[in-house]
């Protein structure tokens, strides 16, 4: 920016994988990642759904399940064919700036919320594809509602290890790289695939082998030091977890 002055920060803080049956795929990402004791939101009953968050590093994963028939997460199961990804959520400093390039876009918003320690706006997956795009901001920047009552307006610290990145499947990962970029207010980078750099984080975009099968398909984590001869990924919710060495991913 003119100035020097510093780009507002955008932060991945949240991916999301949906599964019929929440509790063993919340158990086989809870012993992948050695995660602590989930944070269980009630507040997404208002959208049919039971959950588990957990809290990598300063970032979180999260499992949601449908809780009732009609939501939008079964029908995703359904038309999906299985569990798999299902959204991933942003924390920018600069969220007015997002919400009027979201406006000018037309680009539809299925639900929003301002409250002192955070806002959140979720972006039709419709409009963005491979995803339910969240925009949100915490205030204090780095605190997290979402993930429960000490990261409510505060900062704090979950298992050890860092959520490095992640990777979407889409039909035409060019324009739908160019259209989370657009609305995120970040760079695209083509290093061989259509990639967005985060503070701390990337979002990469790789080819689906049809649309039934667009959506997050692979994280990006760093192991903690003692664990980062880890090389080969595994599977958790239709999910490839994928550990990374320390500063490949920034």
């Amino acid at each position: 920016m003119a100035g020097g002055e510093a780009q507002p920060r955008v932060r991945l803080r949240q991916a999301v994988l949906v599964a019929r049956e929440l509790e063993p795929v919340a158990g086989g990402l809870r012993s992948a990642l050695e995660l602590h004791e989930p944070f269980r939101d009630p507040g997404v009953g208002e959208f049919g759904l039971t959950n588990a968050v957990f809290a990598l590093g300063d970032c979180f994963l999260e499992v949601v399940s449908p809780a009732r028939g009609g939501t939008a997460a079964g029908r995703y199961l359904n038309r999906h064919g299985g569990d798999g990804g299902y959204m991933v959520i942003f924390d920018l400093e600069d969220l007015d700036g997002a919400r009027e390039r979201v406006r000018q876009s037309g680009i539809r918003v299925v639900w929003q919320i301002d409250l002192p320690d955070i806002s959140g706006t979720h972006l039709h997956p419709a409009d963005m594809r491979g995803a339910i795009v969240s925009l949100d901001r915490s205030r204090p920047y780095g605190s997290w509602r979402w993930g429960g009552p000490q990261w409510t307006g505060k900062l704090a610290s979950g298992a050890r290890g860092r959520l490095a990145g992640i990777t979407v499947a889409v039909a035409n990962p060019d324009a739908v790289a160019a259209r989370w970029a657009h609305v995120l207010g970040v760079p695209v980078r083509d290093g061989g695939r259509p990639t967005l750099a985060l503070d701390d984080a990337e979002v990469a975009f790789t080819t689906a082998a049809d649309t039934r099968r667009e959506g997050l398909i692979a994280i990006a984590h760093e192991p903690p030091p003692d664990r980062r001869g880890e090389r080969l990924p595994i599977e958790v919710g239709g999910v490839s977890l994928r550990p990374v060495p320390a500063g490949e991913l920034s």
